[in-house]
This record gives C-alpha cells, sequence and structure tokens, in this order.
C-alpha cells in the first residue's frame, strides 16, 4: 500500500480544504492536529525528544553492553517459543560475533522478512547475559542502501501517529515554514552577548540542525539544550512570551474599570478593621495599602497576592472587598472546592453582617429554590459580596455591577474560568463603555518563585504576605515508612487523650488495580478498629469522621462541621481538605503514601494543623511497595518536606523539581507556554528578553506581533488570565 505524502498544514492549504476535507483527514492528520500541529511553524517547532545514529555499521565485537548499535547480519537460525511466553527468537552472526533478536509480538510479514538466509541491517539496545548477546525489539530491514548523513530525529507522538510519517510532516512543513528574523536590526548583536559571545545562529539553520545534526556533534549538549542552536530557540521563545505579557499589560491599562476609593469617617473599611479581633502585621497592612492604590485607579486591578499557608490572604480580600462596596458596587470571591468557598463565606459572614453587608452564597450543589433567591439578590444588588465555586460564572447570573473579582487558589481554575469571571462586567454604570473590566484580584497560598513571577506572570502585579500572624506555631515534620504504622497509631491515641484533634490524608477514595494504595473507607475501618476504646480528655468515645469527594454535598457539610466543632477526633479525608479548612485544635496530621503527593500539596495540606497554640506535627508515611527504594523525585519531595517550613523555598524546590509546566497547573489550560527554555538555568537570557520586549514592540511593531503570532499562535489569549 503506498505511503500518503506528509499533509500539507499552511493556511493556503487549509482554506483549499473546506467542506468535504475535512471529513476524509486520515487517522495521522487528525493525530496531527491532536498533537497541536496545525500550521507548517508548528512543524518546524516540534523538536525531537532524542536522537539515534543509523549513519554507521559497527560489528558486534566493538559493542560494548548496554550500547546502542547498528550492525548487518545474516539470519542463521528463526524459532517461534511458547516458554515462557509465546515470542519469535532469530540468531544472526555478523562475522565477529552472534546476537539473539527477541520479538514478543511480531507478524507474518516479519517472519518473512527474517527468515534463515536472509542479510538485514538490525539497530538496537546490545545487552549481555549467559546465553550470549541479545537485542530486544530492535527496528530491522533489509540490508544494503546508503546510510544517512545526519542523526535520525524521534519525535514526541501519540497513537496513530508513525514517526515515519511525522519525519515527513516535519521535514514539509521545516520547507515551507517563514523563518526570517523577526529581531530588528542591531539587536541580534545583542543577543549575541546575552549568550555568551557564541556564534549566532540563524532560526532557520537552528532548526535544521536540531532536526537532523551531524553526528559529530555531542549529544549531551543537544539533550541539555546547550548548544547554540538551542540558545538561538530558548531566546526567541522567551521574547515571545515577554512581547505577549508586555501586550497584555498594555491592552489592559487602554481599557477603563471603576474608581474604588476609600471615603472618611465610619466607612466600611474602617468599621470591619475596628471590629476584627486581630490586628494586622505589617506586611498585611502594606498589601492592603498596594491594592487599595490600585482600585483607585480606572485602570483594571491585576494583582495577585501570594502568600505563605496561614498569612492571613483572607482577611486583606475581605478588606479590598469592603473598598469596593464602600464605593456602592459589588464583590465576588469565587473559590475551587465547596470547602473552600464555605470556609471563606463563614469568615466573611462573621465579619461583614454584623455591619449590615448581605452577602450570596452559590454552589453548583444549592437547592432550586435557594438558587433562584440568590440569584435575585444578585442581580437587584442588595447582595454587595457574592461567594461561591465556579458557579457565579453561569450565564444565570447576572450581576448588577461587579466592580472587583477575587479568585483563591487561582492556578485551581482553567484559563476559561477565569476569563469569564472578569467578563461578568459588560459596562461601567453610566459611562456605556462596553468591554469594561472588573478589577482582580487573585490569590495563590503557593508562592511564586522569582523567576516564574518574571516570566509567567510578567504581566501581573505582584504582592507578598511574607510575615505570618502571631500564634502561629512551627510544624514538626517526620518521614516514617509505613512499617512503623502501628507508631503512628499510638501517637494518635496519645492526641486524643490530651483533647487534641488529628487528620489522616489518603490519596484514592477506592481500590486501584493500578495503584496499590490504602483507600480512605477502608483507612477510616482500619482506625476506627484500632482505635476502639481510645477515649478523649473530656472521657467521651472517640468520633472518627470520613470525608471524600463522592459524598453527598450535605453529608460532607455535616462531618466538617462535627469536626470543626470539636465533636469529632479524627478525620479520614481525601486531599479535599487541602485548602481552606482551619480547625485551631487540630494538631497532628498524618499524610498517607506522601510518596504519591506533589510537593506544594503536601505542604498546603500540612498548613491544615499549627492554627493553634498546641505543639504540631506532621507525619508523612510512605511506602516503596515491591521495590527496594523511593524513586529520586520522592526522596526530593520528602527531603523537601522534613527540611523546611518555608512556602518560598518549597516553591523553589518544586520548580526545580517538575519545571514550570506542572508548576503552573492550570494556569495556561495544562500546556506550558515554555517548551524550550529553562527558568532555573536561562535567567541571562530571560533577562535579555525582558529587555528587549518593550524596544521591539515600541520600535518595530509589526516584527513584534509577527514574533508572537510565530510562536504563541492562538495561546497568546491564556496570558490574559
Amino acid at each position: 500500500m503506498p505511503k500518503k505524502p506528509a499533509p500539507r498544514t499552511d493556511d493556503a492549504a487549509q482554506d483549499g480544504a473546506a467542506g468535504s476535507a475535512v471529513a476524509t483527514k486520515s487517522a495521522a492528520q487528525k493525530a496531527l492536529e491532536k498533537l497541536g500541529l496545525k500550521r507548517d511553524i508548528d512543524l518546524a517547532l516540534h523538536l525531537p525528544l532524542r536522537y539515534e545514529d543509523e549513519t554507521r555499521i559497527v560489528t558486534l565485537a566493538e559493542v560494548r553492553e548496554g550500547q546502542q548499535a547498528q550492525i548487518e547480519a545474516v539470519v542463521t537460525h528463526q524459532e517461534v517459543t511458547f516458554r515462557p511466553r509465546r515470542q519469535l527468537i532469530v540468531t544472526v552472526d555478523d562475522g565477529s560475533d552472534t546476537c539473539t533478536l527477541r520479538f514478543f509480538s511480531f507478524y507474518g510479514s516479519q517472519q518473512k522478512a527474517l527468515a534463515v538466509g536472509n542479510r538485514i541491517r538490525v539497530r538496537g539496545e546490545v545487552k549481555g547475559g549467559f546465553l550470549g548477546r541479545t537485542m530486544l525489539h530492535p527496528s530491522f530491514r533489509a540490508a544494503g542502501g546508503s546510510l544517512p548523513t545526519a542523526l535520525t530525529p524521534i519525535y514526541p507522538t501519540v497513537a496513530g501517529l508513525p514517526q515515519p510519517y511525522l519525519r515527513k510532516a516535519v521535514l514539509s512543513g521545516l520547507a515551507r515554514a517563514d523563518l526570517s528574523d523577526t529581531f530588528a536590526p542591531g539587536d541580534l548583536e545583542v543577543l549575541r552577548h546575552g549568550i555568551g559571545h557564541q556564534p549566532l545562529w540563524t532560526l532557520r539553520d537552528a532548526l535544521q540542525f536540531l532536526h537532523h545534526p551531524t553526528p559529530d556533534v555531542s549529544l549531551d549538549t543537544l539533550m541539555d539544550h546547550s548548544h547554540p542552536a538551542w540558545q538561538r530557540l530558548k531566546a526567541e521563545e522567551l521574547l515571545a512570551q515577554q512581547i505577549s505579557q508586555l501586550q497584555s499589560r498594555r491592552e489592559r491599562a487602554a481599557l477603563r474599570a471603576p474608581r474604588l476609593q476609600g471615603g472618611v469617617g465610619q466607612t466600611l473599611h474602617a468599621r470591619l478593621l475596628a471590629a476584627l479581633p486581630f490586628g494586622l502585621t505589617n506586611a498585611q497592612q502594606r498589601v492592603g495599602a498596594e491594592i487599595a492604590k490600585d482600585m483607585a485607579r480606572p485602570i483594571p486591578m491585576h494583582r495577585l497576592l501570594q502568600g505563605d499557608v496561614g498569612a492571613g490572604k483572607t482577611v486583606v480580600a475581605a478588606l479590598a472587598a469592603a473598598i469596593c462596596m464602600d464605593a456602592g458596587w459589588q464583590c465576588a470571591l469565587m473559590a475551587p472546592t465547596e470547602i473552600l468557598a464555605e470556609q471563606h463565606f463563614r469568615k466573611l459572614l462573621g465579619w461583614l453582617e454584623p455591619l449590615g453587608i448581605t452577602t450570596a452564597w452559590l454552589t453548583g450543589t444549592q437547592k432550586t429554590k435557594e438558587r433562584r433567591a440568590m440569584l435575585a439578590l444578585i442581580e437587584s444588588g442588595e447582595a454587595q459580596l457574592v461567594v461561591g465555586t465556579h458557579a457565579i460564572i453561569q450565564d444565570k447570573v447576572k450581576f448588577k455591577n461587579l466592580a472587583l473579582a477575587i479568585i483563591d487558589e487561582q492556578h485551581r481554575f482553567g484559563v476559561a474560568q477565569r476569563l469569564a469571571l472578569r467578563k461578568k462586567m459588560t459596562a461601567i454604570e453610566g459611562e456605556h463603555e462596553k468591554g469594561a473590566e472588573p478589577h482582580l484580584l487573585m490569590m495563590t497560598a503557593t508562592p511564586i518563585p522569582r523567576t516564574l513571577a518574571m516570566s509567567y506572570y510578567a504581566d501581573l502585579d505582584v504582592s507578598t504576605l511574607d510575615e505570618l500572624p502571631p500564634g502561629r506555631t512551627p510544624i514538626v515534620t517526620k518521614v516514617v515508612n509505613d512499617h512503623r504504622r502501628d507508631e503512628v497509631i499510638e501517637r494518635i491515641r496519645g492526641q486524643i487523650a490530651e483533647g487534641r484533634q488529628v487528620y489522616w490524608v489518603c490519596p484514592l477514595i477506592e481500590e486501584s488495580e493500578a495503584l496499590d494504595l490504602s483507600n480512605a473507607t477502608q483507612t477510616h475501618a482500619d482506625l476506627a478498629e484500632a482505635l476502639q476504646g481510645a477515649t478523649r480528655a473530656d472521657g467521651q468515645s472517640v468520633l472518627i469522621g470520613l470525608l471524600h469527594s463522592r459524598m453527598h454535598a450535605d453529608d460532607k457539610k455535616a462531618v466538617m462541621g462535627a469536626f470543626t466543632a470539636g465533636l469529632m477526633s479524627v478525620l479520614v479525608s481525601t486531599t479535599v481538605i487541602e485548602v481552606g479548612v482551619d480547625v485551631p485544635n487540630a494538631s497532628l496530621m498524618v499524610i498517607e503514601h506522601a510518596e504519591r503527593f506533589g510537593l506544594s500539596q503536601l505542604h498546603q495540606l500540612r498548613g491544615r494543623v499549627g492554627r493553634g497554640a498546641a505543639a504540631s506535627a506532621c507525619v508523612l508515611l510512605y511506602s516503596t511497595g515491591d521495590a527496594p527504594r523511593l524513586g529520586e523525585a520522592a526522596r526530593e519531595r520528602l527531603r523537601a518536606m522534613a527540611e523546611t517550613n518555608d512556602g518560598f523555598e518549597i516553591a523553589r524546590r518544586d520548580l526545580e523539581i517538575r519545571g514550570p509546566g506542572e508548576f503552573l497547573g492550570a494556569r495556561q489550560s495544562g500546556e506550558a507556554m515554555l517548551r524550550f527554555a529553562d527558568l532555573a538555568q536561562d535567567t541571562d537570557l530571560l533577562a535579555w528578553a525582558r529587555a528587549e520586549a518593550p524596544m521591539l514592540l515600541d520600535r518595530h511593531p509589526h516584527l513584534a506581533h509577527k514574533h508572537v503570532a510565530r510562536w504563541l499562535g492562538g495561546k497568546a489569549e491564556f496570558l490574559k488570565a
């Protein structure tokens, strides 16, 4: 069957293929689109994961064990065996030694190609052993023919998209793509100085080389991205990101927003401040002033409030909301989970209801009658403050005059959700300006490392709460093997006897064949049995609760209510308690299978204890399963948790371990905006891009727009959220 030609992906081809052509796309063409490879430039920038050296033939005698090698040899034996499982075994001889080829999945055509007497070219990893040299599932074809002159690229792919087809498509896109320079004249010399005076490659040369490097190049410089060709790509990518962020900031500066200025005398802001049962830290006062200054301007605020677990972000948000309501406008606070939203609702209700503020509550699990009542309060403007989950952004929710949107744990929301909340304000009252936006305050308890703030968050103003309120006790963190589980349960018994409360967190709520993890339901039953007969300090018997995401909302509320009120001694939970739960009497957190959790998630969970005066501890229970020891990344995460309570240090290490794409989560709809640059290594290039972006945008706007379109395509919109 003849191979289909590599698809045209340029705009002209797409325009010409309207209508019925869509229905006739091959599986490989659909797979290309699934990978996001729609334009020629997308294909040109789809770089190899690794390379294989098919440029030379070696003899088996000169190959060391564990090496990848390409040989030409004659098939001397072939058989299909059924022990220990069905497999095709082929013996080949290249004149210097013999080698056994093993295939656990094979077809009749392969058996025919590997018939005794055939001379073949084979490539794979050569392993040693008691029975001699072997290759497992090597690639092979008939011997002879010319050898390639460049390394063979192996590309990231998906099912239905074989490497030969993808290589042709990339080669075709690379030939057609416009790779002309988008730098201003003279700026390339500045870039050359920025990357250590190395020879500066053109974009076309860099891409041609990285798709088909010559065999004499060091594979290390290709794989660690230190080669000058990589430097050119990373510089271009960082510049595209910086220009896009700068454009976003400038576009926002052209929008209108209400001036929300605090009044004088007995304002809501002043009365709230006076009513709080605690004083503000210096950090809270400083950040509050930064937010108030932003909201007083007629330009939409776009500020990220970051602070470690327990730094007091909620009260800062409440004071910002008070300024908004003082000015006669509505404020909305959106949280990612119902538990966290309700936590905020109760706190804000406690602070603001006595001051005469009506607060509406919106979630997806509300009864229809209650929901209708809340929607009416919001539309009429009677509800000055609206708190809820993503239910706030649904079409039926109509605000009278929304002027401040607060998003908590902003990284847990998708881009589309955050943009939808900003679009809830369609016009400034009295000014009839379409496209006006509310002020936006985003909050996160996952501190942002400096390099991320300079790149992914360059269009945001960042405020930092770097001071914890007095009274927070330091948390001792212990890393404990699951074999010592009984000791941990005895520790729990002791805490209960002293009148304290305990969290036990599990990663799953039901058994999974793929992951041998304890589930919350089973753990709840085990703990109930292990703690039979235990009594609290007041002599009452011990109540052990269970909380997970599949429970009905009313049941969740009842369990959390009992634990918060101190009626329940132990709460077995999944990660639904990760953020927002505030029980000062809880002094011990046990995290089961801690090796399965991300670092920032472990830190968030740990922050649920240490909220009162009692000494608090976090026990990280880990299991190696059948393996002799934990993997390197898991060990690094647990070590970081044991060594520091500082959220900023945790964030820095998390970025090192996971990279920016995973660290940011849903900010870019799950897609990392930087594919090539490494923020930990490429700080010089980032500094160059930050300086270059405004110059290029001001002096050569057509080049700047072309550069962003080339690198980001439609993804530039994500940066606005």
